[in-house]
């Protein structure tokens, strides 16, 4: 039993065993062609059928798994296509979160971002790639907050936990995280010098790279 906390009330329930299905599917712990069962499910998670069944149904809205008859839920997770696509979508609008956050961003997120700034470089020093990949999407989320478009922060927000197993693969590489590092700098020093242009082009450049390693991680059948 994986043990979920089952004494909350059932919108807690539900959204948790919800996040525990989706995490497990987007981190490779279902493949896609795997068969889920309510019973092992409910087994593993040590829930009733219920919130259960209701996390299928919102995880097949996603299109994460399909329900097929005489076969039952199958995972159909995210496919190589379904990410490159993702880091496609992501340069356009990661690039205006940096032109937004750059006009918008207050004296206090850019000491956030300094602060975050500071631990990845002593995470990426000590090669933590646990605690390197945990700053770094705190790095982009102050950004996306900073950027004041609650629209945009949902939206990157979910893209980037749909790509979680190719950035947690991509992380494992030293020289990955070295070259993270000093795109973050860059972005960080165009936000700061309130050069919006630049803020976007190098944020741009970000993704791109991001992408790229991604590529290579496939060529190495790494994810």
């Amino acid at each position: 039993m994986l043990g979920i906390d089952i004494n909350n009330d059932n919108n807690s329930l539900r959204a948790k065993v919800f996040s525990r299905i989706q995490n497990d599917i987007l981190n490779g712990v279902y493949q896609p062609g795997d068969s889920l069962t309510e019973k092992k499910l409910c087994e593993e998670l040590g829930v009733s059928r219920t919130p259960v069944r209701e996390a299928l149904r919102q995880l097949e809205l996603e299109e994460l798994v399909q329900s097929t008859p005489n076969k039952g839920v199958v995972v159909t997770g995210v496919t190589s296509k379904d990410i490159e696509e993702i880091y496609i979508i992501r340069m356009m609008i990661e690039g205006l979160a940096a032109r937004w956050a750059t006009e918008h961003i207050t004296p206090e997120e850019i000491q956030e971002l300094k602060d975050a700034l500071d631990l990845e470089e002593f995470y990426t020093m000590k090669k933590d790639a646990d605690h390197i990949l945990k700053i770094d999407s705190k790095f982009h989320d102050i950004l996306f907050r900073a950027s004041k478009s609650k629209p945009l922060m949902h939206m990157l927000r979910t893209f980037h936990h749909y790509v979680q197993r190719a950035r947690n693969a991509s992380f494992e590489s030293p020289d990955r995280a070295k070259k993270v590092l000093e795109e973050h700098k860059a972005i960080f020093d165009a936000v700061v010098e309130g050069d919006a242009d630049k803020a976007e082009r190098v944020t741009k450049e970000h993704v791109k790279n991001a992408s790229i390693a991604y590529k290579k991680l496939i060529q190495d059948n790494k994810v």
